[in-house]
């Protein structure tokens, strides 16, 4: 049994409610524990906060594309991105909060205005992927649920919302990792019986390695993954658990 990605509608919803828990844990903090490293290296929790606030407009920039057929990069250019999340991150709490509140508010009014009809419209992203505004609200769920775990402020993967587990990790089985070449074939399985096969696929049809079988919960596997746990709960059936190419 396979499990598809969620729907449009269920992410726009997941998204405003991950975004209310994400202000909840930061509107607890100080300006001093803003300052302080977050568990991505090298960056401080403002640096996460800046990087969604930042992250948000840059997903308007892509919806605004959807509807208008004008295209619009995500971030002006890479070094542009690095330099506006170095200049917001050392900022008061305050100041995060409105940032990320504000650009919450023009991310949901871009995914309201997108009409039906141009949902399964194709825009670039960074790094040139190529994805559909209908599952741009699922990479922004993704954004708000995984660096919330980032801030190191006690939300673990065992928080995450079953909704969202299951989904991504439906989205990164079926779409993120499939034939990706980085990644060995693989065999995911859940503990509730549900199944995926991703990774690299053979050039030639018919020469296939048996793919590496990993099992264990779901949010286990989404904490492997995405780099958020090192799937010292999955079991790999003998096998060494491969490298996870970055998201």
């Amino acid at each position: 049994m396979t499990v598809t990605p969620p729907d449009f509608p269920h992410d726009v919803a997941a998204v405003r409610q991950a975004t209310e828990r994400l202000l909840v844990s930061v509107s607890k903090l100080d300006d001093t524990a803003i300052g302080e490293p977050s568990l991505l290296p090298g960056w401080t929790r403002g640096h996460v906060l800046a990087h969604l606030a930042r992250n948000a407009d840059a997903l308007v920039n892509l919806l605004t594309w959807a509807r208008t057929d004008v295209p619009a990069p995500m971030y002006a250019s890479a070094r542009a991105r690095d330099a506006d999340i170095e200049r917001d991150a050392d900022r008061p709490l305050a100041a995060h909060l409105v940032d990320l509140k504000e650009s919450a508010e023009r991310f949901d009014a871009a995914v309201d205005g997108l009409p039906e009809e141009r949902r399964s419209y194709e825009v670039e992203m960074r790094n040139g992927v190529v994805e559909r505004a209908d599952r741009l609200p699922l990479r922004r769920l993704a954004e708000v649920e995984l660096h919330h775990l980032d801030l190191g402020v006690g939300h673990t993967l065992d928080q995450l919302p079953p909704g969202f587990v299951d989904g991504y990790l439906a989205f990164l089985a079926t779409i993120k990792f499939a034939g990706h070449p980085d990644l060995p074939a693989l065999e995911l399985r859940t503990d509730d019986g549900r199944r995926w096969r991703t990774g690299r696929t053979a050039a030639t049809p018919g020469t296939e390695a048996a793919p590496v079988v990993v099992s264990g919960s779901a949010t286990a596997l989404v904490g492997w993954l995405t780099g958020r746990d090192d799937g010292s709960a999955l079991d790999s059936h003998g096998s060494a658990l491969p490298v996870v190419p970055p998201l």
